[in-house]
């Protein structure tokens, strides 16, 4: 289990809260064991918790997103039982919340007691999407050894990056586009036709980015979402 030693170690690092970390650090455990299940085979790792595992955002994220196109609902919850059944032998607590098949696929939220903190993660599988492209990954990180995990191919990765913030438009979503923008080779030439749309999105849109974001984001990283906005448009026309 993550020491408190440690904890503050990676907080003085990362320039970040020790919450962000507790929960990065039950990700990383979280998808360890998952994908030791053989449910997990063709449950594909995804999302803004992706960029920032698997791509080094800066981002803290809360969330853990998969799409799968052929695991059944019971497969799932049992990949998800047998999951937390393997953390809770390293000491872990573990707590199911709330579980549940949605209209889009599956949803929990689980809680980990580390000690006297306990941290909230939520798991949401999409079953929407039956044309999907995996990749078998390595994760490496501060926490926990080094494992593998089954990804969404970085082009659909991308592309239903930008969908969301399309649909939702979320301080979170905007934010991962300007770290898709920022980073190298990451950005599909075919989303680049979708950037005149986000700019329409964007100017319209009356969000407090700071506020929002800077929860999850390293003090290092705060004047960028000082006035996020304008530091995001300037990137979108870059590609346009």
């Amino acid at each position: 289990m993550l020491s408190a030693d440690k904890l503050v170690q990676l907080a003085v690092k990362y320039q970040t809260t020790e919450l962000n970390l507790r929960r990065e650090y039950v990700q990383h455990v979280f998808l360890s064991h998952f994908y030791e299940q053989p449910e997990a085979r063709d449950i594909l790792f995804k999302g803004g918790t992706a960029l920032r595992l698997l791509y080094n955002s800066p981002r803290f994220s809360q969330d853990l997103d998969f799409s799968t196109g052929a695991t059944k609902t019971k497969e799932i919850e049992n990949c998800a039982q047998n999951t937390l059944s393997e953390i809770e032998k390293e000491g872990i607590k573990t707590e199911i919340k709330e579980a549940k098949e949605t209209t889009g696929g599956y949803l929990a939220i689980i809680e980990f007691k580390l000690d006297k903190n306990t941290v909230s993660v939520q798991l949401e599988i999409s079953t929407r999407r039956k044309k999907l492209s995996g990749e078998l990954t390595t994760v490496v990180g501060d926490f926990i050894p080094p494992y593998t995990i089954m990804r969404l191919s970085q082009e659909q990765l991308i592309k239903e990056k930008i969908s969301a913030l399309l649909f939702r438009q979320k301080p979170r979503d905007f934010y991962d586009l300007y770290f898709i923008l920022r980073a190298k080779n990451l950005l599909p030439p075919a989303q680049k036709k979708v950037l005149g749309q986000v700019l329409k999105v964007l100017s319209a849109s009356n969000i407090s980015f700071a506020k929002e974001l800077q929860q999850f984001l390293p003090r290092s990283h705060w004047p960028v979402i000082k006035d996020f906005k304008h530091s995001l448009k300037r990137e979108i026309e870059r590609y346009i």
